[in-house]
């Protein structure tokens, strides 16, 4: 089983929720997981995760998504900072929905969270055809 804790320090909206769990809970199953995990996702402004991309990637802009697998602990998976302003940017930019874009970053960083990378171009291949796959499941297609 895998729980899913979102933390909204963006804003108060509340449909986020359904669709970070719809998603990771696919991608939990697909990757056939077994064992009872937890993963946390934390919503953010676009200056909360450039502050985090310039002190832990040394990138001084913002990003969409950043992934911490924790590696220490066996239940919890890691967390998932995703930046709202980014979802909302990016949907407009790919011309597809705002639940498109946040279903794709919520998949992305569940990916790298469970030891999935894209540095060389056969990782990227495999994640990215994974995300495609568990999108379409969800129906989270472009």
């Amino acid at each position: 089983m895998l729980k899913i804790n979102v933390f909204n320090q963006y804003n108060d909206e509340d449909s986020y929720k359904q669709v970070i769990t719809k998603v990771m809970k696919q991608a939990y199953k697909t990757l056939k997981m077994k064992k009872s995990s937890i993963i946390n996702v934390i919503l953010i402004t676009n200056e909360a995760i450039h502050l985090m991309n310039l002190q832990y990637r040394s990138m001084d802009r913002p990003t969409d998504v950043l992934s911490f697998e924790n590696n220490e602990d066996d239940l919890e998976l890691g967390d998932v900072f995703i930046s709202i302003d980014k979802v909302t940017e990016q949907a407009n930019i790919y011309e597809h929905s705002f639940e498109r874009e946040l279903a794709f970053l919520s998949c992305h960083g569940f990916l790298h969270c469970v030891g999935y990378d894209h540095q060389s171009i056969e990782q990227e291949k495999e994640m990215f055809a994974l995300q495609d796959e568990i999108l379409d499941q969800t129906a989270f297609t472009r």
